[in-house]
């Protein structure tokens, strides 16, 4: 693996969400890392993504030994188990990209917008942190629905913020390599914007009996999201 394409743990990874974003970076070339709390059911989504991608490097590790093998860290867990699976591995994280995907979404009333006492998810996350892990906030609006049907286009811009230039550049790069347009939408104080608009997604599915409504940014330039 070259040093500009960084080893990717999945937190979460058994998820839909988690499991449909590692595959499409395994199938980008990615060396990719599904995290859960149980080892087992990690390396069994492992095993079934790998049959999905004969020859990917895909594996399966408990959250913190998943944490501690990789460059980039993305968090894919509910907003139940956010703060106790951060407190698990933030040991693990220090020099590293946090890529927050979380949304603090309270059933039974997920479609509402529930913001928590730091703002969003992702300034809740690098509370918890510190300030030697680069917390990046992106994907919480991409539907879990087409992800590993690699074939379907991703019908939804990324919405990408975070206080480390360099480290959303690097997010940047992985939402594009699985698929998605992506933008850089500025500090990490804006995750409160795309996290809400989940809600938002949710409601908007059910009024309209929709699979996986998404967002799309316009008036930009063209190559906008190649930048």
């Amino acid at each position: 693996m070259s040093s500009d394409r960084p080893v990717i743990a999945v937190i979460g990874g058994t998820g839909p969400q988690g499991s449909g974003l590692a595959l499409r970076w395994a199938a980008a070339g990615y060396t990719v890392i599904v995290g859960s709390r149980s080892r087992e059911r990690a390396v069994a989504t492992a095993n079934e993504l790998s049959a999905l991608l004969p020859g990917s490097e895909i594996t399966g590790l408990d959250n913190e030994a998943a944490a501690t093998a990789a460059n980039v860290v993305v968090l894919t867990v509910p907003w139940a188990s956010h703060r106790a699976t951060l407190e698990a591995i933030a040991p693990h994280l220090t020099a590293k990209i946090l890529v927050d995907v979380t949304v603090p979404l309270v059933p039974p009333k997920v479609s509402e917008v529930h913001l928590p006492p730091e703002g969003a998810a992702a300034l809740a996350a690098r509370s918890l942190v510190g300030e030697t892990v680069a917390v990046v906030s992106a994907f919480q609006n991409v539907s879990a629905q087409h992800l590993k049907e690699l074939g379907h286009p991703i019908d939804c811009d990324v919405l990408v913020t975070g206080d480390d230039v360099a480290a959303k550049d690097t997010v940047l790069r992985l939402a594009r390599d699985a698929g998605c347009r992506a933008f850089d939408a500025g500090g990490l104080a804006n995750a409160v914007a795309a996290e809400s608009l989940t809600a938002v997604m949710i409601a908007l599915n059910r009024r309209y009996k929709a699979r996986g409504a998404g967002i799309r940014l316009t008036g930009l330039p063209e190559d906008a999201a190649e930048v």
